[in-house]
């Protein structure tokens, strides 16, 4: 009887229905998605730092894990320190320039047969290696996102570069470019920003890192594992302060329309609320049939938000290829509650309004 009802009154009012229904997934997706995309970024740059094959990263004193944000003052004669320490199968330096060009990108100056060595060499689509100082490599995301091709110009560092090769993406950056042009262009002349040291055995990780720490007591030296597990929102103050407002924002979408929609129906449904507790009606009946009702609103809107934020992340995806979304099932459950939660929180007040009206004046009121 009760669940009719609420089907009943839901459908009465199909507008403020949808409405309602639409708040609620805009919320779910806005959590989902604002999640997926700040955890995607961090997760595809750790991924494609791993992909560069080494075991070990050497980054000045004071550096940041997040590569890119620092100078160059490594003298390039450091690789050959590491390259004679024990368990050391490679080393190749990597000069980080930014390019903010088309966007924001990291691109590696890179000596391309040490990195090779290191990372096993690149998988072309097309083109193939460095023919001259202003050639540049790109991966096969940033070539879809830009349509490029082989032998096409790519402006950037205020110079234009000849497109020489396509490659697979996953190995550190999207843009490559020779190692000595990045150092005439930044004047970090002998100088890199980054080691990449790769082992003998990837088991002999930890004792390398000792070994470096020994060797450069005041640089900065990580395990590929160790900087994996740095790339979380909750080591970036500043990006995890951002998910929490926009996570609050969008809960506070939710919970100021349930409110309003719950209101508005408990003014509009006066008399029949009345005519309910002069049948014998409980305030505790009354209160779950609200509430039932903007629970009924919320979870087709959960629904709907999920469904929503799939087809948004392929929308996004197939706009910006080089963007990556991770909708995890633990953030869809985490928004699901959020959403729930809000909306009978939302809905509680209305509903203990509805339970306090007097049933003589309910029955009267026009």
């Amino acid at each position: 009887m009760v669940t009719r009802m609420i089907v009943a009154n839901v459908l009465h009012r199909p507008v403020r229905t949808i409405i309602s229904i639409l708040a609620v997934a805009i919320e779910v997706s806005m959590v989902m998605l604002v999640v997926g995309m700040t955890t995607g970024l961090l997760h595809e740059s750790a991924k494609r730092v791993e992909g560069v094959g080494a075991d070990v990263l050497v980054q000045p004193p004071g550096s940041s894990f997040l590569l890119g944000l620092g100078s160059a003052p490594v003298p390039i004669k450091i690789g050959g320190l590491l390259a004679g320490l024990q368990h050391v199968q490679a080393v190749t330096p990597v000069l980080l320039q930014t390019n903010t060009t088309g966007g924001l990108n990291i691109i590696y100056g890179i000596d391309i047969k040490s990195f090779e060595r290191v990372s096993g060499g690149f998988a072309y689509h097309s083109g193939g290696a460095f023919t001259g100082p202003y050639d540049v490599a790109v991966d096969d995301p940033y070539a879809r996102a830009n349509r490029l091709k082989v032998g096409d110009t790519l402006s950037m560092l205020d110079h234009k570069f000849r497109v020489c090769g396509i490659v697979e993406h996953g190995k550190g950056a999207r843009l490559f470019i020779p190692l000595e042009t990045a150092q005439d262009l930044s004047g970090s002349h002998d100088k890199a920003s980054i080691f990449f040291v790769r082992c003998t055995d990837p088991g002999y990780g930890d004792d390398v890192v000792d070994a470096i720490r020994h060797l450069l007591p005041d640089y900065h030296v990580l395990s590929v594992r160790e900087y994996m597990s740095l790339m979380t929102s909750n080591n970036l103050p500043g990006l995890k302060a951002f998910i929490e407002a926009m996570i609050a924002i969008a809960v506070g979408i939710g919970f100021l329309v349930i409110f309003l929609s719950m209101y508005t129906t408990i003014t509009e449904r006066t008399r029949e609320i009345g005519v309910l507790k002069s049948l014998g009606a409980s305030k505790a009946y009354i209160i779950a049939a609200i509430l039932r009702e903007a629970a009924l609103l919320c979870v087709a809107g959960i629904a709907a938000g999920i469904i929503g934020s799939v087809f948004a992340k392929r929308l996004i995806l197939e706009a910006f290829p080089t963007l990556s979304v991770d909708l995890t099932a633990d953030w869809g459950i985490r928004a699901a509650g959020l959403a729930l939660a809000g909306s009978l929180i939302g809905a509680f007040y209305p509903a203990l309004r509805a339970a306090q009206l007097d049933p003589v004046d309910a029955l009267a009121y026009e």
